[in-house]
Order: C-alpha cells, then sequence, then structure tokens
C-alpha cells in the first residue's frame, strides 16, 4: 500500500499478490524441520509465483526467513478526487526477504517452539519477555506509463512478549507480538532514469506477530499457527510505503 503527493497531486494505491495454497509432508527434530510442498494452482499452470520459507524455533533462540517473487498482482489507485482505477495484474513485480529473529529470556519455563513445533509440550502456562531482530529487502518494478523501479533494505530492533496458556492437559494456546524501531533504512525510488532517494522518518516500524493453537492427543498431534509481518517506511505527505505479509497452516502429525 502506498499514500503521498507527487507534483501536488495526492495518491493512493493497493496491489495484492495471489494467494498460495500448499499441501505439505515433513519430518521434525529438536525444532529443525525439514518438508516438501506441494502447490496443486502451480501444477496446472495457474499460480506462477514462487516462495520459500526456512524456519527454526528453539528454547532460547529462533528465526524465520522467506523469500518470495511475486508477479500476479491486482489493485487499485487513487489520484485526488478522480475516483478508483483498476490496476492491470502485470503491472508490478516484486521481490521480497523477510527475517525475523527473537531471543527469549525465560526458556526455562516458556518453551516458544512448543506453540509451532511438535518436538516441544508445553505443561505449565508461562510467558517471556523477548528480544528481537527484524529485516526486510525488496527490489520492484513498476511497468506503468512511466516506469519505476524501487529499493528498499531495512533494519529493525525492538522486544516484545510472548505468551503461552495451558488451559488443561494436551492443550495449547499462543500469541506474541515483537515490534522493531528500524534503525537502518536505505529505500531509493528510480523514475525513468532519475534516482530519488527516500529519506527516513522516525518512526518507522515492522512489526511480527505470531499466534498458535495446539492439541496433543497421545502420540498425535493437531494444529494451526500463523505468522503476519507489517513494515512502514516513509512519510504519507511525501511517500508512505506499508507492506503485509502474512502465512497460516494447519497441520496433524504423528510421534514416532
Amino acid at each position: 500500500m502506498t499514500e503521498g503527493h507527487y507534483s501536488g497531486h495526492h495518491f493512493k494505491s493497493e496491489m495484492k499478490a495471489e494467494y498460495k495454497s500448499t499441501v505439505s509432508l515433513g519430518i521434525s527434530y529438536l525444532g529443525l524441520s525439514l518438508s516438501a510442498s506441494l502447490n496443486p494452482a502451480k501444477m496446472m499452470g495457474k499460480y506462477h509465483d514462487y516462495e520459500l520459507n526456512f524456519k527454526y524455533y528453539g528454547k532460547r533462540f529462533g528465526f524465520d526467513l522467506s523469500y518470495q517473487e511475486s508477479k500476479n498482482f491486482t489493485g487499485w489507485k487513487e489520484m485526488d478526487d478522480e475516483g478508483r482505477v483498476d490496476l492491470p495484474a502485470d503491472m508490478l513485480s516484486v521481490k521480497m526477504l523477510n527475517i525475523n529473529a527473537y531471543y527469549c529470556f525465560n526458556s526455562r519455563k516458556f518453551s516458544y517452539p512448543s506453540a509451532f513445533s511438535p518436538n516441544y509440550i508445553q505443561r505449565r502456562s508461562a510467558g517471556s519477555f523477548l528480544l528481537s531482530l527484524s529485516g526486510q529487502g525488496q527490489r520492484g518494478t513498476v511497468y506503468d506509463e512511466v516506469p519505476m523501479k524501487f529499493k528498499m533494505t531495512n533494519i529493525g530492533v525492538g522486544g516484545g512478549y510472548g505468551y503461552n496458556y495451558v488451559p488443561r492437559k494436551g492443550w495449547l494456546f499462543h500469541i506474541s507480538a515483537l515490534p522493531t524501531l528500524i534503525v537502518f533504512s536505505k529505500t531509493s525510488l528510480t523514475i525513468s532514469e532519475t534516482e530519488v532517494p527516500l529519506h527516513y522518518y522516525f518512526p518507522e516500524v515492522i512489526i511480527t506477530g505470531r499466534g498458535a493453537i495446539v492439541k496433543q492427543a497421545g502420540r498425535m498431534f493437531f494444529g494451526i499457527s500463523g505468522v503476519y509481518n507489517f513494515c512502514n517506511i516513509g512519510n504519507k505527505e511525501r511517500l508512505a510505503v506499508d507492506n503485509i505479509k502474512w502465512n497460516a497452516r494447519a497441520y496433524v502429525g504423528i510421534r514416532l
């Protein structure tokens, strides 16, 4: 999502990539998981984007990494009071890298991986303060009447809190929020052949939220989990860019 002013005119726009649905089979050991995923839509030639995810959740330290190349965006734009105009699907191409890491201060009682990995089980409710580091890099091209290219690299440092609620044996509810303040920002916009640097405006943030519900039933386990990433840079008086990326999954497994 973008909002700002250009040549005295106010504008807003929003572009969304296609949803991706996959079916996966995996094996996990001590918080490290290896899986193979199948995207039915891609096999039928209906999905052309590319995404790679890697996650490691340990008791004291963990991170998740995602890389995505997207070309099939749909959206709209508004300029002053001219009304909303739909944008073509082949107008935007983006390559994006997201990295989020945490450090847990109460790893003896609070198990972060128990919400996302079947190798750990939280038996009593507990929470912990968390130190967090976030990074996001983007490279994109807008194929408009006046072609534009943008580059964004942002690194944020901050902290948050996570809590595992165990209402009864075999159940776990997890929620955590890790806001970070961007401490390094390098952003540029190239219109035609002219490069326009985009200055840092305090505060700019990257926020990572996670949630999960897990049910243990003997050797079987079931769950749903999700990761939400939000990044805000710039200033609406000139150019502000908001990025949202989320991932959700439902799973069932058995311990060997």
